[in-house]
């Protein structure tokens, strides 16, 4: 099996089994068996790889709906929704990115563009390719996808099979746009069945802060912002390094707050983990 990042040979790494939460779930896929590149350290469910397509959007659909049911937060971390919204609005402001030209790809049921518009009044269409919403709801994107200055994924990183996955969000961004990322990227991706990050089961893909530099490396990314609380980090491309690295030191400063991290190509923020 060739890791989807970095063409290298992944190996089997660890398996597990969903007996506690979400085994309703998981019953018809059973155990899931994850592979870990040799080179990069990226790790991917080839047991989701494997499933068709119907059963993998099926799986998602259930996914999906559940979470908007659900009534025990404690069993899933949802992304930081405000402070999402906060630090898009405030780059926006600086001139870091626009919020003219947006899309929220795989942005579920629109939470975030929902907030945006109320509290920022910035409109951010959503694109999501398994769920569906009210014909009313016209923020929601059907078809004919564009180019946009901005391109957010917020928690969707971590839900790719293909390489392909990938590479179509990327091509959504402009020549001189921004890819804003939420996901979580760390030093090295734990040999644990009940890390946390483990407990969706439609988490299939988990980087690390090598394979997302040399992702970004090969997207055309020149540098990059980490920004703690919203926990997102803002790929940029075609952007001074100089004017940007003074944009987030004026922010931190009018924020009085460490809020925005700046680095030439990938911030690799989470090294201890």
């Amino acid at each position: 099996m060739k890791c989807l990042i970095c063409s290298s040979p992944s190996t089997f790494y660890f398996s597990k089994t969903y007996d506690k939460h979400f085994s309703d779930l998981m019953a018809d896929v059973g155990e899931v068996n994850y592979w870990k590149c040799g080179h990069c350290g990226f790790v991917l469910s080839k047991t989701h790889a494997e499933l068709d397509q119907p059963a993998w959007q099926k799986l998602n659909n259930d996914f999906h709906h559940h979470i908007e049911n659900l009534t025990n937060s404690k069993i899933i971390n949802q992304p930081p929704y405000a402070e999402q919204a906060m630090m898009l609005a405030m780059l926006s402001v600086n001139g870091v990115i626009s919020t003219t030209s947006m899309l929220d790809y795989a942005g579920g049921y629109g939470t975030l563009g929902k907030l945006l518009e109320k509290y920022y009044r910035i409109r951010l269409p959503v694109y999501d390719p398994f769920v569906t919403a009210d014909a009313e709801q016209n923020y929601i994107v059907k078809e004919n996808l564009a180019t946009y200055q901005t391109v957010i994924n917020s928690a969707m990183f971590e839900h790719v099979l293909t390489r392909e996955d990938l590479d179509q969000v990327n091509r959504l961004v402009d020549d001189d746009g921004a890819l804003v990322l939420h996901t979580v990227i760390c030093e090295n991706i734990p040999k644990d069945p009940n890390w946390f990050y483990l407990t969706p089961p439609v988490h299939t893909a988990f980087h690390t802060n090598k394979s997302m530099g040399i992702l970004m490396q090969q997207w055309g990314y020149t540098s990059s912002i980490y920004c703690p609380p919203s926990k997102c980090w803002v790929l940029l491309r075609n952007k001074s390094p100089q004017q940007t690295r003074r944009q987030c030191d004026s922010l931190n400063q009018e924020l009085q707050s460490e809020w925005f991290h700046f680095k030439e190509g990938f911030l690799d923020y989470w090294k201890g983990f």
